[in-house]
């Protein structure tokens, strides 16, 4: 098939949001490169990734570690953009704060100066998190905060918070990004998603779907995460990734997420939406501590002509459909 719209490059293929961008990029005629970790052995069932619709045609799989920084380059030569979404997901702490700053931030400048060296890459997509404007004792009182927030990580750090170590990681990386960038004029747009749920590809349940299906499969230790959150459908991430590599005008940070709701909220929904999950009772979940947090706005990215297609009822059933399909529910 002729390449219409040319090469680009995913860091992170075999992730939740990585396989869903492999997916979409193919889907809309774009020859895709990949990066996988590296596997020695070749023991990972990566089916998933070559059996998408084009992949045989337009997908190219290349390994590649963030612990190894030049090894990103040979899958970025020759690519016209690169989507950046590779960042491991230890919300369990199972290595210091430390390790994980320096094998992210490093991985992520590798990356980069691949961008810059290979002369053929016009702009870089860098997959950030809603986590990196949330946290600041400047915002509290606020209704709702936009890209111009930055969180405070000492603030972050203090509060001890479920995960803290991936959104100080997720701060830290996008600063140095973005000053990156600026320092060696590079085209670089950094998206910022909320809790990213809904269906996926991967042959396992991702670590934020997990938590956003907390109530259905009854794991109490999410429910916290839980009292007050906000949503974004994969598809919609991924659908603003690519529209923000497309629009001519892109600059800087966009945020990127469909729904703000309290865990009273989910519980109506989801209790009304699917009967025939036990949920836990209402009155359970008042112990829970309340949150506050200021809502989050997407208008800059709706300004661009974006527009989200997936609500919450398109988020839980493709998620119930996929956890269906692994086994888990």
């Amino acid at each position: 098939m002729e390449e219409s719209k040319g090469r680009v490059c995913v860091t992170g293929g075999t992730g939740f949001l990585g396989s869903w961008m492999v997916k979409r990029l193919l889907q809309d005629g774009y020859s895709v490169n990949t990066t996988i970790r590296n596997d020695p052995e070749s023991k990972r069932d990566i089916s998933y990734l070559r059996n998408l619709p084009g992949a045989s045609e337009r997908l190219q799989i290349f390994e590649a570690d963030l612990d190894r920084p030049d090894s990103f380059a040979s899958a970025v030569q020759g690519c016209v953009g690169v989507f950046h979404v590779a960042h491991p997901l230890d919300f369990e702490d199972k290595e210091t704060e430390e390790v994980k700053i320096k094998r992210v931030t490093s991985g992520t400048i590798g990356i980069l100066q691949a961008c810059v060296n290979s002369k053929t890459v016009k702009r870089v997509l860098f997959t950030s998190s809603v986590a990196t404007v949330a946290f600041n004792e400047k915002i509290a009182g606020s209704e709702f905060i936009d890209e111009s927030s930055w969180t405070d990580v000492d603030f972050l750090r203090s509060l001890g918070a479920f995960g803290g170590a991936y959104m100080v990681t997720k701060t830290l990386t996008e600063r140095i990004a973005l000053d990156f960038a600026e320092k060696h004029g590079l085209d670089l747009v950094t998206v910022l998603p909320s809790w990213i749920h809904g269906p996926f590809v991967c042959p396992y349940c991702p670590d934020s779907v997990y938590v956003c299906m907390a109530l259905i499969l009854g794991d109490k230790k999410f429910y916290q995460s839980l009292v007050r959150t906000s949503l974004v459908h994969v598809d919609d991430v991924v659908r603003a990734h690519i529209h923000l590599f497309e629009y001519p005008k892109a600059k800087g940070r966009y945020i990127c997420s469909y729904a703000d709701i309290t865990i009273d909220k989910l519980h109506e929904f989801l209790s009304e939406r699917y009967p025939e999950y036990e949920l836990p009772t209402t009155e359970s979940l008042k112990d829970l501590t309340p949150v506050t947090f200021p809502g989050l706005s997407s208008k800059k990215l709706l300004e661009t002509g974006f527009k989200f297609e997936n609500g919450l009822g398109e988020m839980f059933d493709g998620a119930v459909i996929s956890c269906k399909e692994i086994g888990l529910l």
